[in-house]
C-alpha cells in the first residue's frame, strides 16, 4: 500500500440506486413540510398577541426546494444532486413593542409542543429562528432568544447589546439581508 493514502471503511464511490435518490428527495420534501407546519403553528399562536403586527416565513422553508449536491458523503462523492436540506424555520415577526419577548419565547415552545401532541411532528424551539422587526420602521432589532433566562451567562450572551432588552438576542457581526424579505422570497403568515 502506498504511503499517505487514506484508508476508508466505506466505499464513497458506491453507486446510488434510483430508490436511494428518490428516498433522499422525499425525506427533504417531508422535512420542509414539517418545518412549514411548525411555522404555521407558531405564527397562529403569535398572531393572538396584541404586540404582533405581521409574521412572514422566509428562507428555504418558504420557497420551492432546489436541487444541489448535499453535505452527505455518499451523494457528495458521487456528485448527485438532491433537494436542499432545510435546517430550520425563519420567521420575520414585526412587533409594536419588544416588551413581550419572554411571552413570545414561551408561546413558541407551547406552539411546538401542540404541533407534536396533535401531529407527532417534533420540531425543537431552537429550530424556529424568530427575527424581530420594529413594525413602525421595519428595522431589524435582533432575534428571539432560545434560553429560558436572560442573560443566561453563556458566551453568546456576551455579544454587545445582547439582552439589553430581555430575550432580544444579538449575533456578533450579523447584518440582516433585507433582500430575503422581498415579496418573491416570502410567504405571508399573518398581517393584523
Amino acid at each position: 500500500m502506498e504511503d499517505n493514502v487514506p484508508i476508508y471503511l466505506w466505499d464513497d464511490k458506491a453507486e446510488l440506486s434510483e430508490k436511494e435518490i428518490y428516498d433522499a428527495n422525499q425525506k427533504m420534501l417531508e422535512l420542509q413540510r414539517h418545518f412549514s407546519m411548525a411555522a404555521e403553528y407558531v405564527a397562529s399562536s403569535f398572531s393572538k398577541m396584541p404586540e404582533v403586527v405581521r409574521i412572514v416565513l422566509f428562507g428555504s422553508v418558504a420557497l420551492p426546494l432546489v436541487k444541489e449536491v448535499p453535505r452527505f458523503r455518499k451523494f457528495q462523492s458521487a456528485g448527485i444532486e438532491i433537494f436542499h436540506e432545510c435546517r430550520d424555520v425563519d420567521l420575520a415577526v414585526y412587533l409594536r413593542t419588544t416588551g413581550c419577548l419572554n411571552a413570545l419565547r414561551k408561546t413558541r415552545s407551547e406552539a411546538l409542543n401542540a404541533l407534536f401532541r396533535e401531529t407527532g411532528i417534533a420540531v425543537a424551539h431552537h429550530q424556529v429562528d424568530v427575527f424581530l422587526f420594529d413594525s413602525a420602521d421595519g428595522e431589524y432589532r435582533g432575534r428571539l432568544c432560545i434560553f429560558g433566562k436572560c442573560p443566561k451567562g453563556k458566551f453568546v450572551c456576551k455579544v454587545k447589546n445582547c439582552g439589553i432588552v430581555p430575550f432580544l438576542r444579538q449575533h456578533e457581526g450579523f447584518h440582516f439581508m433585507y433582500d430575503s424579505l422581498r415579496p418573491e422570497n416570502i410567504r405571508e403568515l399573518y398581517k393584523g
